[in-house]
Order: C-alpha cells, then structure tokens, then sequence
C-alpha cells in the first residue's frame, strides 16, 4: 500500500535570506543575491568572473564557535538549515532509530581540502589539522545532521552534481515508502564561492561573464543569458508519513507525491539537446505520483541561464507536456538566488511547496527579453496559481547526465 508523504518543516539559508520565510520574501519581492567579489584572490588571481551570490547570512552569526571550527562552510549551511527545518516541523519526539536523514551535496568540503593543501605545503604535515577528512568527505554534511539529532535509522549521502538534493528527496520518498523511518530529514548543501571552481566553471563557458551588472547576470531564458551565477547554502525539508504526521498533530506544507531519477548517458558536461532523460524524469516522477502531464499547474525548472541548458529542458518539457507547456506557469529562481550546486535542487523544491501552499507561482527576474525558441509562461512577477487542487514538478539536472525530478501536491 503506498503511504502519503508529507512535508511538515522546511529551513533555508540562501543569498537571499537567512532562513526559508526570508529567502521565499525576497524571491517573490523580486530580489537578487547576486554582488561583486571584494576578496583579494580575485584580483591577485585576474578571475574572468568576479561575481557570485553568497549566502546573505554568514555560518559564524549563527552557529557556536565549535561547530565552525570543526565542520567545512558546506557543512555548516546545512546544519543551519536542518536545524531550522527541524524546528519548523515542532522538533518531534521520535524513536531515534526511526529517523533518517538523506542529505546531498556535489562537492562537499572543498575549502576545507584547498586550505589543508596549502597548509601542507606552505607549513608542513605537522600543521595539517586532525579533522581534515571529517570535514572535506562529502558525507560530513548528513552526519553533523544525523548526531545533532541523534538520527540512527541511517545517514545516507548523494552525490549526482546539480541534481544531489533533488535526489535525495526522492530517495527519501522511497525510504519512507519502504518504512526504513518514519521521519526524514532531506536536502542539500554547498560552499564552492572560491577561486578553483570560478575559474573552472569559468573555463568550460559555464559561468556569466557579466561583471558589471551582477543583480543582472543569471537571466534564465533570456536572448542575452551567458551562463549561470555561483550560489551558496543549504536547504532542508523534513519529510514524514502522514500517519505519523497527523498522529503528533505536526501542520502539513504539502505532499511530496513521487519523484523519477534518470541518466542522460549522452555527456559529462553537455546535456542531451533534445532532453530525452529529462523527460523520462519528469515522466518517472508523475508516473510515481499516480498523475498524469495534464494535471501539472506548476513547473520550477532547473534553468540554469547557459545557452544550451535552457533550451534541452525546454524540449524536454514540450515532450512531456506537449503544446499545454506553453500555459503551465513556469518559474526560474536561480535568476534570483544563484546555482547552489548540489543545494539547489532542495532549495527549489521548498519554492514549489510554498508557491503551492500560497498559490503563487514566484517571478522569473531579468527575463528583459525571452528567447523566442523558449516559449513558456514565466513572468518577471508573482503568477496566481488559482485556488484549485496543485500539481507541480521541480527539475534538477548535473553534470554527468544526472536529471532528477520531484512531483509535490497541494494540500
């Protein structure tokens, strides 16, 4: 019998906001996190890409001095949000074995690994600090989670680039499917505004060059887009039965109805232009959600604003929807908050259970002049949704041919 599971918590820490209330505020009064590096690496170093969207509030105003000492920037945000998610959803008093976490990343502890390998040359291995590895493995984000909450059903980590944490909800949907917990907290984290990935991303045409105008650089859909603009944070959900969740009298944001996983198996950078494993995801997704193409009011698409990105996913989308597509209302919020890398997906997946709680779909910034070969109804402002039944999907898409998507309802 498939159970129904429900969202009863959600946390946040964004360019846009130091917590999800916050950050959902600024999206939908259409506001940007993006901003002029001013640290002295990017001049000493001539980076091509001088902006990016750093989380607007910093780990050190929140956090004790031990945990910034002993967990990577990565770690940190996500422990914030899953604090905060956790507290959202009245901090339940559980069976410490029925609860889980799924938690994702797409880099993990990267300044952690650049700072220990400039300490060992610069210093010496006797200066390398003990906890190096506990802070650079991909998995420290899901285990500061799991023992701050005394989580012991299982801490389990994804990795799949841009689409980790979409991922790992839908994992999540299927572990409580499977009754491995009860509850679960699920999402996503990075911290990669440093000089090595800007100048990678920069290097593959990856990242917007468009240094004089940040608030302007992430344009999804748009004739001018050049590429996508660095975010960084976390976001976290806590995702439990609606058995469970009714039985504590927990309040209910929305139902988490299926999720799909494909690959690409096309490229390792490249999507599949004609988005054939996109679609497959979007199809898995409702297929799993008992739904049909015709009974989605939403879409929050991956739109990372790269030339080539936007467009796949809109063949993808005209595949699954068909010419409807073309009247579903779509937002594109990286324009707005960045490319969290693998906290993206999360991150987006708590805009589309709160447009659908609040029935307003949140605005599509710097869209000054939609690429006619990407038709879709996205809007520089808030679109009702109505007050009828909701069915949306979100879509997350990495490096590797990764696509995953989740389908989320209204309650």
């Amino acid at each position: 019998m498939t159970k129904k599971i429900v969202v009863t918590g959600i946390g946040a820490s964004t360019p846009l906001g130091g917590t999800a209330p916050d950050s959902w505020s600024a999206l939908l009064a259409g506001e940007s996190g993006a901003a002029s590096l001013t640290q002295d690496w990017v001049t000493e170093l001539e980076l091509p890409v001088t902006i990016a969207m750093p989380a607007r509030v910093r780990p050190d105003e929140v956090l004790e001095r031990q945990d910034i000492k002993r967990l990577d920037p990565s770690s940190q945000f996500a422990l914030i949000s899953a604090l905060e998610a956790w507290q959202d959803a009245g901090s339940p008093e559980i069976d410490p074995v029925r609860l889980g976490v799924d938690y994702s990343t797409g880099i993990g502890g990267l300044w952690t690994l650049i700072d220990a390998w400039d300490t060992l040359r610069e210093k010496g291995p006797r200066r390398v600090l003990p906890m190096t590895v506990p802070m650079l493995m991909p998995n420290a984000a899901s285990a500061a989670i799991s023992m701050r909450l005394d989580a012991r059903a299982f801490a389990r980590t994804d990795v799949s680039a841009c689409a980790s944490s979409t991922e790992a909800i839908a994992n999540a949907y299927d572990h409580l499917q499977q009754g491995l917990a009860d509850v679960i907290i699920a999402g996503g984290a990075e911290s990669c505004i440093h000089p090595l990935p800007l100048a990678a991303f920069a290097a593959m045409q990856a990242l917007s060059k468009r240094n004089d105008d940040p608030r302007a650089a992430s344009r999804p859909y748009d004739v001018g887009r050049d590429g996508f603009v660095m975010g960084e944070g976390a976001a976290s959900i806590v995702m439990e039965t609606e058995e469970h969740a009714k039985a504590r009298g927990a309040k209910i944001y929305a139902e988490i109805a299926g999720g799909g996983v494909t690959s690409d198996s096309y490229h390792i950078t490249a999507p599949d232009p004609e988005g054939r494993g996109a679609a497959r995801a979007v199809f898995a997704a409702l297929e799993q959600a008992g739904a049909t193409p015709d009974e989605v009011t939403h879409i929050n698409a991956h739109a990372t604003s790269t030339p080539v990105g936007d467009i796949a996913e809109y063949k993808a989308l005209l595949a699954v929807f068909g010419e409807r597509v073309h009247d579903i209302p779509v937002s594109a919020t990286k324009a707005a908050h960045g490319h969290l890398l693998g906290g993206t997906g999360a991150l987006e997946a708590i805009f589309t259970i709160l447009a659908l709680r609040e029935r307003l779909a949140p605005p599509t910034i710097n869209l000054d002049d939609p690429d006619p070969e990407i038709p879709l109804k996205a809007s520089a402002t808030a679109q009702p949704l109505g007050d009828a039944a909701q069915l949306a999907v979100t879509n997350s898409f990495g490096f590797g041919g990764h696509n995953a998507v989740v389908a989320i309802r209204s309650v």
